[in-house]
């Protein structure tokens, strides 16, 4: 008899010590935001920026990603990148981190942004 309590409680310490649990998903995996990052380079000869959305979707590889004026279909072009920033402001997206890639003599300009699910 004093194995088996001994044994039980060894049982219920070890469970303490290893915080054995059931699995349910905890607040920690399950992200409360969504988040994107707009991808802007300088039309050519111009002081334009034409942006492209990433979601982290999976594209098709002639996908067109970049940002299209909502009623007539057509690659909207920027002011610059904060107005890009201010159009997505006013969809409710909020700015997170900024960082410019060079590729020859062009800016690559990254700018991630989430919002609340």
């Amino acid at each position: 008899m004093k194995k088996i309590i001994l044994l039980a409680v060894m049982i219920v310490s070890m469970s303490f010590m290893f915080n054995i649990s059931a699995q349910t998903p905890s607040d920690s995996t399950t992200s409360k935001f969504v988040y994107c990052e707009l991808v802007g380079t300088q039309k050519f000869l111009s002081t334009k920026v034409t942006v492209s959305v990433d979601y982290g979707e999976e594209t098709k590889f002639f996908q067109d990603t970049r940002m299209k004026d909502e009623q007539t279909g057509k690659v909207k072009s920027f002011n610059s990148m904060v107005d890009a920033l201010n159009y997505m402001g006013n969809n409710g997206w909020e700015f997170v981190q900024a960082y410019i890639v060079t590729i020859g003599q062009q800016n690559v300009y990254h700018w991630l942004l989430k919002n609340k699910k």
